[in-house]
């Protein structure tokens, strides 16, 4: 199995035409065959004790107007599509207190994935101050599980 490794995102990624100066962003790689989108599929697919943490997270948010709910997500995911091209995927969303990306990204044999906020007011410094933990055991995970997917096999000709 690949091993997690923190880094940079590429600076060829469309995530970083949203950085401005004092956002997040943060960088995990792993090699993978996969494709970004392939990529994206296995690290949003969330096991259960991850949803169980967002659902906890919904129920203490939503009564202070958080956003708990996207209905229209990128296949299989939560979050809105922003962009997609060959080698890279980013999703995420918008609310009052900040906005993020999560972009998964392909480079030779390596797959990336970042995650970009930018914080519009305090409750977004508090918000994103509280989650940092749960969101990088969410993130490492996901990248392990992107390490260790197996390669999907090629189409058969007709």
């Amino acid at each position: 199995m690949g091993r997690v490794r923190t880094t940079s995102l590429p600076r060829t990624s469309k995530l970083w035409e949203r950085f401005t100066k004092g956002d997040f962003i943060d960088g995990y790689a792993v090699t993978s065959p996969l494709s970004a989108q392939e990529a994206l599929q296995i690290g949003l697919a969330l096991p259960s004790w991850a949803m169980t943490l967002l659902k906890i997270r919904n129920r203490i948010l939503s009564p202070f107007g958080f956003k708990t709910r996207i209905d229209k997500g990128y296949v299989d995911s939560i979050f809105p599509l922003e962009f997609e091209d060959e080698n890279e995927v980013i999703v995420g969303t918008d609310d009052w207190h900040q906005d993020f990306r999560i972009s998964v990204f392909k480079a030779d044999d390596t797959i990336h994935m970042a995650t970009w906020v930018h914080r519009h007011n305090l409750a977004g410094y508090i918000y994103l101050a509280v989650v940092m933990p749960f969101h990088i055991l969410i993130v490492r995970d996901a990248m392990r599980r992107i390490a260790r997917a197996p390669i999907a096999p090629a189409p058969q000709a007709q």
